[in-house]
């Protein structure tokens, strides 16, 4: 073979490899890829911040780079009134010893004097969050830059944070409690008995994931106690993952990890002196293994505790207080539900801390009310039949409390107030115009507010507003060049949809193909997720998510995603937990039901072309679907997902479903891969080897009960990769994989 020869091979090579990637980038500016969405940032919404109010509520911080140090960040003031800026903190007075750059401020705090800056940087991610690194404290006097944690190992310090004096700072270190006097930086430790299985100041896996605990001690008031959480982990089953990617020999990952109806750890909490000494405890159950301690908070005196105290079931929750000089305990009020009483975040308190703002379902809607230590009836205050999603402001001088509600249409989000005496009826805030999500960041004072209002077709705008009339001050982001791109995308705008299934109506969303005929058959293909912590019927703007529908639509699909019952959407307390004890059997019946109705009304879906796909409790769901209603979807691509509600761990899979030894036939009827034998269509399956969630096992056993059955599948397993399936070019490699599935299986268009 001559050299021209070989030269021409390579170039016909060479073109058959560009042929892909030239597909990818058409010049038509009308269509999204792949590479579009999800390998640039031409799509990408732009925000702001982070914002933080300043404790007065007269103006707020934030991060701007810095204009005289490269790669360096200065911390910002504004005035919200003028817009007055002020840089409080230059980025060249945060270069440390011999260093030549800024660090990088991956968190930041003030003293409460605003003498001295805490920096948390070069941080490293323990499970969900980037929770341990290196912390500085700068003297915003003299200027001094020195280190936390004296010899402590280098990125392993957690949770640091100023006593309220300013004079110390608490922190943890591989389990125990420090606390480092600024003045001559002196460390005391506060416990000693930390290790692998004895937690201090933190949490376990398990707590962090379902409770949201991870930081897990509190200075009081006064600066001169520090009440902390304990968790012993022995006897907690360990749980093993493989890591085969980063060195020749496989790497065992091993925490614990309880999975349903098996040993949790035991919690408690105590009070310990700032100078160190002896812990006094606190163990409100006699069974320290079958409780959660949820929340835990001051006085203002610095003379209690108030916490909130699960038990096992999650179907009572105890509001408690605790003496801190004498140990003693009692109950204020006890919240008992047939299901599950939702967790809280701590408590809101008023008049002083004589009384503390309160919700509960037990009308049968989620409300606020005023509660008092003295164990009083709760005070209505958001009365109606209607859901408060969140509380997200307090003006406690004018008597107000700001909060989330959409009392008409539960895909909406809207800003409403009602008064802490609780006369009169809620009012909306929200302009009656702007038809949508509202989201708010209210100051201190409920004075001003970022506002950001978004729809399920419009990206993201932020202003700074006036409350409570809601006059916009300043605009920060109108997103007006996304807008601009997606202006000339070919696309029909999403829609907004109701389907009566007989005993219920569910909320849903579509987007049809841009050059959709009513008069012919399209596939359709739903997004689904399903379970209790989430809702994906929202109209919102939705990112690379929304963008890859909008692309699948273009090709020829319709895209649609329902809320089924059981799912957090704000329809009230029997919508939410109707599905107690039998988590994803009404929810997929819900989803079946729907889509025959579809089918039924709508002579334009293709019955022979329905899929579905979702991840987590999506990807149970994909499954569930395929598997039950063998007849009516032809395609699933699940990912990250639990096959037996038996592996998953204690704290949510009990709370919806019970103690598995109460509940067998509900947990075996729940598994999708009960009926696993039933498959008859495509079937995609996906998962990341390191998912410490849905742990890898659950896809291991599926597969094998799969091949069992002799039925055939296609997989995909990513090495390494966690519950999010994400880094480095996972989910374009993900949404590409997606996509040719979706494509070979379920092909896009118009019935031929």
């Amino acid at each position: 073979m001559n050299t021209t020869t070989r030269l021409c091979i390579f170039l016909l090579l060479l073109v058959g490899l560009a042929g892909p990637v030239a597909a990818e980038r058409p010049t038509d500016k009308s269509l999204l890829t792949i590479d579009r969405i999800f390998a640039s940032d031409e799509f990408d919404a732009k925000g702001i911040g982070p914002i933080r109010w300043l404790d007065d509520g007269s103006g707020y911080l934030t991060l701007e780079d810095s204009t005289e140090r490269a790669g360096g960040q200065d911390i910002v003031q504004y005035d919200a009134a003028t817009g007055r800026r002020a840089v409080v903190v230059p980025a060249w007075r945060l270069v440390p010893g011999r260093e030549t750059s800024p660090m990088a401020i991956a968190d930041y705090a003030f003293s409460a004097d605003r003498k001295k800056l805490l920096i948390f940087t070069n941080t490293q991610r323990v499970w969900r969050r980037h929770t341990r690194g290196d912390y500085w404290v700068l003297d915003l006097v003299n200027w001094d830059l020195r280190p936390i944690g004296g010899e402590a190992d280098e990125s392993m310090l957690m949770f640091a944070k100023f006593s309220p004096d300013g004079n110390r700072v608490g922190y943890v270190y591989r389990n125990n409690i420090y606390v480092q006097n600024l003045q001559d930086d002196t460390i005391t430790a506060l416990t000693k008995d930390g290790s692998k299985t004895t937690i201090n100041g933190t949490s376990d896996w398990v707590y962090e994931e379902e409770l949201g605990l991870r930081d897990a001690f509190r200075f009081s008031p006064d600066g001169q106690s520090i009440a902390y959480w304990q968790l012993d982990s022995s006897g907690v089953p360990i749980f093993r993952m493989l890591n085969t990617l980063d060195s020749l020999q496989p790497e065992v990952t091993a925490f614990r990890h309880p999975k349903v109806g098996q040993t949790n750890s035991a919690c408690r909490f105590g009070v310990v002196s700032v100078e160190g000494g002896k812990t006094r405890w606190f163990e409100p159950s006699s069974d320290l293994r079958n409780h959660y301690i949820a929340r835990l908070q001051w006085t203002a005196d610095s003379k209690k505790i108030v916490f909130l105290h699960f038990n096992r079931l999650q179907n009572a929750l105890a509001i408690m207080v605790g003496d801190a000089q004498t140990g003693a305990m009692r109950t204020v009020m006890t919240e008992h539900d047939e299901a599950w009483v939702e967790e809280r975040d701590d408590l809101t308190w008023l008049d002083g801390g004589k009384s503390f703002l309160w919700e509960s379902e037990r009308d049968g809607w989620r409300h606020l009310y005023r509660g008092s230590f003295s164990g009083e009836k709760l005070e209505l205050l958001t009365p109606g039949e209607a859901d408060v999603v969140s509380v997200v402001g307090m003006d406690e001088r004018r008597g107000w409390v700001y909060f989330i509600a959409c009392p008409n249409d539960p895909t909406r989000r809207y800003l409403y107030r009602s008064r802490l005496d609780g006369t009169g009826r809620p009012e909306r805030v929200s302009p009656d115009e702007q038809t949508g999500t509202h989201e708010y960041q209210i100051a201190p004072g409920g004075n001003w507010a970022i506002h950001t209002f978004s729809t399920i077709n419009t990206p993201p705008v932020i202003q700074l507003i006036r409350l409570p009339s809601h006059e916009t001050v300043r605009l920060f982001e109108d997103n007006s060049e996304l807008r601009s791109k997606l202006a000339q995308l070919k696309r029909r705008p999403a829609e907004m949809f109701r389907v009566d299934i007989g005993d219920v109506v569910l909320d849903g969303w579509c987007i049809k193909p841009p050059d959709f005929d009513p008069k012919r058959q399209y596939p359709l293909f739903y997004y689904v997720y399903g379970e209790p912590v989430g809702s994906t019927v929202n109209d919102r703007w939705g990112g690379q998510r929304m963008l890859w529908h909008t692309m699948l639509a273009q090709q020829g699909y319709i895209v649609a995603s329902i809320d089924n019952r059981g799912t957090s959407a704000p329809r009230g307390r029997q919508w939410r937990k109707c599905i107690y004890r039998q988590v994803g059997i009404l929810a997929s019946a819900d989803q079946a039901a729907a889509t025959r109705k579809l089918l039924q009304t709508h002579s334009y879906i293709d019955p022979d072309r329905i899929g579905i796909y979702g991840a987590s409790g999506g990807g149970s769901m994909s499954l569930n679907a395929i598997f039950r209603y063998p007849k009516l979807y032809s395609t699933a691509m699940a990912m990250s997902f639990i096959s037996d509600q038996r592996l998953y761990d204690t704290i949510y899979q009990e709370r919806y479903m019970g103690l598995p030894d109460d509940n067998e036939e509900g947990y075996r009827k729940g598994s999708p891969i009960t009926y696993a034998h039933q498959l008859e269509g495509n079937l995609l399956v996906i998962h990341g080897t390191a998912d410490d969630n849905c742990h890898f096992q659950s896809c291991e056993r599926l597969v094998d009960k799969l091949i069992e059955h002799n039925k055939q599948f296609s997989a995909m397993f990513y090495p390494n990769r966690t519950h999010s399936l994400s880094g480095g070019n996972t989910r374009r490699h993900l949404y590409g994989l997606l996509t040719r599935y979706l494509n070979d299986h379920m092909p896009p268009g118009p019935k031929k």
